[in-house]
């Protein structure tokens, strides 16, 4: 049978979430690739990580809030010019107070930890590896090195911290670069942590065999739904509290959409004319 869709060779965190959170998002955004305008949350977890990442660029003991705010002045000039933050169309007040509030998130981190004791080996690390035919993929924030010398995988967050149900679903991405880690680095992390800057919350887990071969036995099956809904092309929407904030619910059948009218106009929306 010829398959309606492509089927994707590689999954990321992100990707395997998405699926799972609404195959018919996942559709959209992963299958048929359609443009999506940028979300101000999301352009501004990017850009607290580019500077939080040129900081850390910077030698240990130069790791001062002076050098921080070097690093997030080259982010805001790099950032004032990209699409991710100009389709966001904020005026001038607007974009000033995007900016200030980055800047808050940048100060908060150095109050969760200092920054010239972390043993970075490695920022903004793409890493891959195969299971069976796939590929897994992903970009660790920052790989340390505890004082044991074991693998510690740091994942930024600038967004709310999740409630103590929901913190285990928070750190399946997570789990994943401790897999990724364990297949390309030959070493299983002794640690995996969320940062959540915003209220200065930290949230640590060690991965575990089981943990590792769980992650493994879930995506797979996670990609075996991919490849069965793009055999047939059906990929059902599932509505949830996820739904107020898609970029594509115009065209979703649980709203009366069109999903077959996506593909041409979504790329309408999303056009260098529409900045500020």
């Amino acid at each position: 049978m010829t398959a309606m869709y492509p089927v994707p060779t590689s999954l990321s965190p992100s990707r395997v979430e998405s699926f799972l959170s609404c195959p018919m998002a996942f559709r959209f955004a992963s299958i048929e690739r359609l443009p999506e305008p940028p979300a101000t949350y999301t352009t501004k977890g990017s850009l607290v990580h580019r500077a939080l990442e040129l900081m850390f660029l910077q030698p240990n003991g130069a790791r001062d809030l002076a050098a921080a705010q070097t690093a997030f002045q080259q982010a805001v000039a790099e950032y004032s010019v990209d699409p991710e933050f100009t389709l966001l169309g904020l005026d001038g007040p607007a974009a000033d107070e995007f900016f200030a509030d980055c800047w808050v998130l940048v100060q908060k981190y150095f109050d969760m930890e200092d920054p010239t004791a972390v043993r970075d080996i490695g920022l903004e690390l793409r890493l891959e590896a195969p299971v069976g035919s796939l590929t897994l993929r992903g970009i660790i924030d920052r790989l340390e090195l505890d004082a044991e010398g074991g693998l510690v995988v740091t994942d930024y967050k600038t967004g709310r911290a999740p409630g103590a149900n929901y913190e285990q679903k928070s750190l399946a991405g997570v789990h994943f670069y401790s897999f990724l880690c364990q297949e390309v680095l030959g070493q299983r992390p002794s640690a995996i942590r969320l940062m959540y800057l915003r209220s200065g919350q930290v949230i640590t887990a060690t991965p575990s065999e089981q943990s590792v071969k769980f992650l493994t036995t879930r995506t797979t099956a996670v990609w075996k739904a991919v490849e069965k809904a793009c055999q047939t092309g059906d990929f059902k929407p599932k509505q949830g509290p996820l739904c107020n904030s898609c970029s594509f619910q115009t065209w979703c059948p649980a709203f009366g959409g069109d999903p077959a009218l996506a593909a041409v106009e979504a790329p309408l929306r999303v056009q260098p004319t529409a900045a500020a």
